[in-house]
């Protein structure tokens, strides 16, 4: 059979399958997958063998005839021409003197036409260009605030737990045979945080992901840094609504302290403060936005020294330079999650834990939509994941506006 009706037929076979499962609303079949890729590999050996047939039948439409008429002595009793290019410049001449009854002289360009590059924008500039394949993002490897979390896993599609009251009374020294004082834990409020799925898509042509890979991995891996950076903004201010988590700072039960007549510093001191004495933890992290942190990297005592240090050693000269030097401690993730001018003080490994359904997944197909027979890859990215918060107490949001 002729290469070219055969894949007509393979071709009509593939979009017969693909409408039958479309019009019936389900995925291929084991057997309608099988039968897929056999006659895709086909198709594809099919459509090769006749484009190399194309390419070969214009090479010889473009040779064989002047190579083919050519005599092995021309009518000057002159030898055959030695070469291709020689025997091009013959036949024109030969040409000249038939049509016009004289020989002229084939044209030539200029001896003194030189072959150059031209720059970027010349004949060769491709071959000679290089092409900067880095693609920029910023720096990944930065604490985050799920580094903070605790973390578990969860079987079920939601997590239920109690979110206790204050201790009331307490145990105290007591004399030999005297009443002993009652302790009581307030009634717990249940809670039920379920999971939140962050996701997002993109397409791309088969070519693009067999030529250009790395491209097809940039756009990857910029699709991943996305999800992760929001899921570091839900896990912090995420507001509930819909399918959202809802973030450390809108739970209920987070205190609050306002900066009054205090330094910055002297504010976030307060707050770790507030934390240990309303739960027992003690506070070992800090978030807070790039802005608010600039101003306290760049604070200065009396003789102009920075507290955190210089640009070229530690205060006065002692010790290196740290790029984000800790605050009072704490480990301190500087965020743009961070809305500005309110920092968040906490117990963020003790009072809170990340509940993951598996990992991040990145998963493709070609059978979405139209998506086979236009030489499309679909590109689908999803994690799972909920959030717990026992004590939110633990936790302090620091007004730094003035009051």
């Amino acid at each position: 059979m002729d290469p070219k009706k055969k894949l007509a037929e393979l071709q009509k076979g593939l979009l017969a399958i693909q409408k039958k499962a479309k019009d019936e609303g389900r995925d291929f079949t084991d057997d309608e997958m099988s039968e897929i890729e056999t006659k895709s590999a086909e198709a594809i050996d099919l459509k090769g063998k006749i484009e190399r047939s194309a390419k070969a039948d214009a090479v010889f439409e473009r040779i064989a005839g002047e190579v083919e008429s050519e005599p092995a002595m021309d009518s000057g009793n002159e030898p055959r021409a030695k070469s291709l290019g020689e025997h091009f410049i013959k036949s024109l001449g030969d040409r000249s003197l038939k049509e016009r009854g004289t020989i002229t002289a084939p044209e030539f360009k200029d001896a003194t036409d030189v072959q150059a590059v031209g720059g970027h924008e010349g004949a060769y500039g491709p071959l000679v260009t290089d092409v900067d394949r880095g693609f920029v993002l910023p720096k990944r490897e930065r604490l985050v605030v799920e580094d903070l979390l605790g973390s578990g896993v969860v079987s079920g599609t939601a997590i239920t737990y109690p979110v206790f009251g204050a201790l009331e009374g307490g145990t105290d020294f007591i004399g030999e045979g005297k009443q002993k004082p009652q302790m009581h834990v307030a009634d717990p409020t249940w809670r039920t945080d379920a999971l939140s799925e962050v996701a997002g898509w993109f397409k791309m042509t088969d070519d693009m992901a067999e030529d250009l890979d790395y491209v097809a991995s940039e756009i990857n891996s910029t699709a991943q840094y996305d999800l992760a950076q929001r899921t570091e903004a839900a896990l912090l201010s995420g507001d509930g609504s819909g399918s959202n988590l809802l973030g450390i700072r809108n739970r209920e039960g987070v205190q609050t302290h306002a900066i009054g007549e205090d330094s910055a510093a002297d504010a976030l001191f307060k707050a770790m403060r507030k934390v240990q004495t309303a739960t027992g933890f003690s506070a070992d992290a800090l978030v807070i936005n790039p802005l608010d942190y600039e101003q306290l990297r760049l604070g200065k005592d009396g003789n102009g020294q920075y507290y955190g240090g210089g640009y070229f050693a530690g205060q006065y000269g002692q010790g290196g330079v740290l790029e984000n030097p800790p605050v009072w401690g704490l480990r301190t993730v500087v965020t743009l999650a961070a809305p500005q001018g309110e920092p968040v003080v906490g117990a963020f490994g003790s009072a809170a834990k990340v509940f993951r359904k598996g990992g991040i997944r990145v998963e493709s197909t070609n059978s979405h939509a139209d998506d086979f027979t236009n030489d499309r890859i679909t590109v689908r990215l999803r994690a799972r994941l909920g959030l717990q918060v026992k004590y939110p107490s633990a936790f302090v949001k620091v007004s730094l506006a003035a009051e």
